[in-house]
């Protein structure tokens, strides 16, 4: 059998085949050192605090340079003045600072200096948009990582400079979640850092929009910053009245307050659900004061709420009120276990006011729950005629007032025939 002579295959000489950009990129080599001195050139023109000119070429050197490839150590440059390798220290290779960094601003460091050197940021990223996700999700929780490694002066103003950032919405508050690393809490490090970032947030914004952007960063509990062994509410309190941060330390216990009373309200509705005693009710609601300390006023709110939310309000629309007063004096031993004075009891008479401003089947009612409390020692005459004077809420109070008009006058005249004899 003959065999055919190899004849080399046929080719395209001189054609070049063009590469897709993406597979470009990728094999790029990644020089953040080259970057950075590439950078360096544009900003060594720029007088010192010339803010916009630095801004200015920051801006055109986005359109010469990858920002996005070299986001990481763009923003190490403008924040640290340097490229950081892992654990936290400067490349050694002799670069010197970078002419624009948040590290040059004046000692020691103040909020109004450092908004000079954000606002430059925020030129920035107005202008090149894609540079913000890297910012929230790599750069700043990456530094936060390494806060202990900087200088007091050094950490005060990435603290500050954070701060403002998240205030301007610029950054998520999801990058202090890097601060609750151990070897950060263990010193006081994570809280104190913290404290500084939220009071350069509070000086543009209130207390309720910090609230809302921790929550919306997943910030769900501010003891985690704290040591393992300091961590309790009394402690979080002093710490931030004692930084002059009083609103965080008010806004954490009135957080806390909420998950206690909803807690109580759940807990109520439960044993009320499986008919425990009245003994076992209350005795599980100071169970969980001792977890959980509220104020009287707070604790008998949601006393009632919890006891009311356990009803089947399912009757016929006639038999609504009947079934309102039944309940009401079946919980009175429980609600009087926890009237803890004259304060509480015009509480109590606000929540059964609002209450049936709410429930309108039951509004016709509310004098007569009034008697029923009054008559199971829940309330006193005094409360009563306090709340009547001046005591009530503005939910429904003209009518309120008007249907109790005959209960007050009552108890005034009995009041009055006692004082008399």
């Amino acid at each position: 059998m003959s065999q055919q002579p190899n004849t080399a295959k046929p080719s395209l000489q001189g054609v070049r085949i063009k590469a897709r950009k993406g597979a470009v990129k990728a094999q790029a080599k990644h020089e953040p050192s080259v970057f950075r001195d590439q950078l360096y050139k544009h900003l060594e023109t720029v007088t010192e605090n010339d803010f916009d000119s630095f801004a200015t070429k920051l801006v055109q050197a986005g359109s010469t340079l990858e920002f996005l490839k070299y986001a990481e150590a763009l923003f190490e440059i403008i924040l640290v003045g340097g490229l950081i390798q892992p654990g936290g220290s400067y490349i050694d290779d002799a670069a010197p600072t970078s002419p624009f960094t948040i590290f040059n601003a004046k000692d020691p460091a103040s909020i109004e200096d450092l908004k000079k050197y954000v606002e430059v940021l925020n030129k920035l990223i107005r202008r090149y948009k894609y540079l913000q996700k890297p910012l929230e999700e790599q750069s700043l929780p990456g530094l936060l990582q390494y806060i202990n490694r900087w200088s007091p002066e050094q950490r005060d103003k990435l603290a500050i400079t954070i701060g403002l950032l998240l205030s301007q919405g610029i950054a998520s508050t999801a990058c202090l979640q890097s601060l609750i690393k151990d070897q950060l809490v263990k010193n006081d490090a994570s809280v104190t850092v913290l404290a500084i970032i939220f009071r350069a947030y509070l000086v543009d914004q209130s207390m309720d929009h910090l609230a809302t952007a921790l929550r919306r960063g997943s910030i769900k509990d501010l003891l985690l910053f704290f040591p393992p062994n300091r961590r309790e509410g009394k402690l979080l309190d002093e710490f931030f009245r004692k930084e002059g941060l009083p609103q965080v330390a008010e806004w954490y216990t009135k957080k806390q307050y909420a998950l206690a009373k909803e807690s109580i309200i759940t807990e109520l509705k439960d044993l009320c659900g499986h008919q425990e005693s009245d003994e076992t009710i209350i005795a599980a609601v100071h169970s969980k004061l001792e977890e959980q300390p509220l104020p009287d006023i707070e604790l008998i709110q949601c006393t009632w709420q919890g006891l009311m939310a356990s009803v089947d309000w399912s009757a016929r629309p006639d038999q609504i009120e009947g079934l309102a007063l039944r309940e009401v004096g079946k919980f009175a031993s429980i609600l009087e276990a926890f009237c803890k004075g004259p304060k509480v009891e015009v509480a109590l008479i606000n929540q059964v006011q609002v209450h049936c401003y709410e429930d309108t089947r039951i509004m016709k009612a509310f004098p007569q729950i009034l008697k029923v409390l009054y008559n199971k020692d829940c309330i006193s005459d005094q409360a009563i005629i306090y709340w009547y004077q001046k005591g009530s809420k503005p939910q429904g109070r003209q009518h309120f007032l008007k249907s109790t008009e005959t209960l007050v006058k009552f108890l005034q005249e009995q009041e009055d025939s006692e004082e008399d004899e």
